[in-house]
């Protein structure tokens, strides 16, 4: 078990357990998380399926099961057991039934799993049993792990992780969550914050012997050191082309050009279905068509655009208008050049442009002698080769999700916030600011903290825990 979040105990879980222990009413929308309730949920999708599995958590879970499956089986084995309503007496299904006492559990408390079968009757049926059981109610969504977290078996990374493994639709981004989950970037933060907290006790020290001018001077040159590193190390995770953060949002490809440069043609070719109007009057596109693809393991946006030329038709302008934006905000930009009426590409793209000889079919000559790669997308000659060229692009700046630290804004914002604090903390031992330098160190200590969830995470909480499923 991990050592429980101290300072998070002290500011959250105290709190919210207190106001739960007077009957008091929450704050604002904040969500109690009574230490009396016990918590229930399916947590697996709806609808009909081999078996649904439900969860209880809580105190009562030992009463729950013995009114339920007359009985509490052995710690961490199945059982086969008939459920029964308690206020009827009619069985409700034949189940397995998993009993996992605190504190070695998910949550940390007592904990059982119901597998029943997954029929919606049979669900319903059991869920409605539970609910009319005194002292247990249908969980909150992520209420399971938020728990977890407030008992200290998860820190606030690892959380983020078990979201982004939920919501993972590629491998990379598997790996990247999965990594997470397990504590990569959680046990990197806890360290960089012990070695924090060291310097910052050698700066305290270097006050203590302010009176000893060469103690004082050994003292301070060692947090300087320390400082230092950690000042590169940190910086060095922070420069990452935020890799991380892309892959959980997707590669996103603009494909862009003049109008009837075929590019919806392209997109329903590239989606392998129609998703866009395919016609040969320009302007047809008027807004932006996304669709995601798992492109070799990697998360791809793809978008189709408005052509761009200058138009009178209002309606046309604003298509161009959120062409621009989306170009705008683009990790590559694919131009299509059609081969009977080539247009060079705009100037001013911000995002790297991938040059498209389009309708070679039309012109072969003129296709080879024009762009990075020539295509037909009524032919489907050429398509092969350029989602192998996007791939090459987006995993060349996405990375494979093995080895990105940072992978949410958050994380970013904290380190970049440490970086500053370290700066200025060395900045002020070389001048002889020895207070100045303190704070600084405890500030970056704190920045670093945020990330595992010991400092300042009340506006994450319900943010991050309402994303998740019920159930989990």
């Amino acid at each position: 078990m991990r050592e429980p979040l101290s300072l998070v105990s002290g500011t959250i879980l105290q709190g919210e357990r207190s106001r739960a222990k007077e009957g008091a009413e929450p704050a604002g929308d904040e969500t109690v998380v009574a230490e009396h309730d016990t918590i229930f949920a399916a947590a697996s999708g709806f609808g009909r399926a081999a078996i649904c599995v439900i969860r209880l958590s809580g105190p009562g879970v030992r009463a729950a099961l013995a009114a339920l499956a007359g009985g509490v089986p052995d710690a961490r084995r199945l059982a086969l057991r008939t459920l029964r309503d308690p206020a009827s007496g009619e069985a409700l299904d034949q189940a397995l039934v998993a009993y996992f006492p605190a504190p070695r559990s998910f949550t940390g408390e007592d904990q059982a799993e119901l597998h029943v079968h997954g029929g919606l009757a049979t669900r319903a049926g059991v869920l409605g049993a539970l609910a009319r059981l005194p002292g247990l109610r249908a969980a909150e969504p992520g209420e399971f792990t938020r728990r977890a977290f407030l008992e200290g078996r998860m820190d606030l990374s690892a959380v983020e992780g078990l979201a982004d493994l939920i919501e993972a639709q590629t491998q990379a981004q598997r790996r990247q969550a999965l990594r997470q989950l397990e504590g990569g970037l959680g046990r990197l933060a806890e360290d960089w914050r012990a070695r924090l907290i060291e310097a910052q006790a050698l700066i305290e020290a270097a006050l203590d012997f302010s009176d000893e001018g060469d103690v004082a001077e050994a003292v301070e040159g060692q947090a300087a050191a320390r400082l230092a590193a950690l000042e590169a190390e940190i910086a060095t995770a922070v420069a990452d082309a935020r890799r991380g953060e892309r892959l959980r949002e997707g590669f996103v490809v603009v494909l862009a050009g003049p109008p009837n440069a075929g590019k919806s043609t392209l997109m329903n070719a590239l989606a392998r279905r129609d998703v866009a109007i395919v016609s040969a009057v320009p302007g047809t596109t008027r807004d932006a068509i996304e669709v995601s693809c798992d492109l070799g393991g990697l998360p791809v946006t793809l978008i189709d655009t408005a052509g761009l030329r200058e138009t009178a038709d209002l309606l046309e302008a604003q298509g161009v208008a959120r062409t621009r934006a989306k170009i705008a905000g683009a990790d590559l930009v694919v131009w299509l050049d059609p081969v009977d009426s080539p247009a060079a590409p705009e100037p001013g793209f911000a995002a790297p442009v991938l040059r498209v000889a389009a309708k070679a079919d039309l012109d072969g000559e003129a296709a080879a002698s024009g762009g990075d790669l020539a295509l037909s997308a009524a032919t489907g000659a050429g398509v092969e080769a350029l989602l192998a060229a996007i791939e090459g692009r987006a995993r060349g700046s996405l990375g494979d999700g093995g080895d990105a630290v940072v992978t949410r804004e958050r994380h970013r914002l904290a380190l970049e916030r440490a970086v500053e604090a370290l700066a200025r903390g060395r900045a002020a031992l070389a001048a002889g600011d020895t207070e100045l330098a303190a704070e600084d160190a405890r500030l970056a200590a704190r920045a670093v903290g945020a990330i595992s969830g010991r400092v300042d995470v009340e506006d994450v909480l319900d943010a991050l825990f309402g994303a998740f499923c019920i159930g989990k």
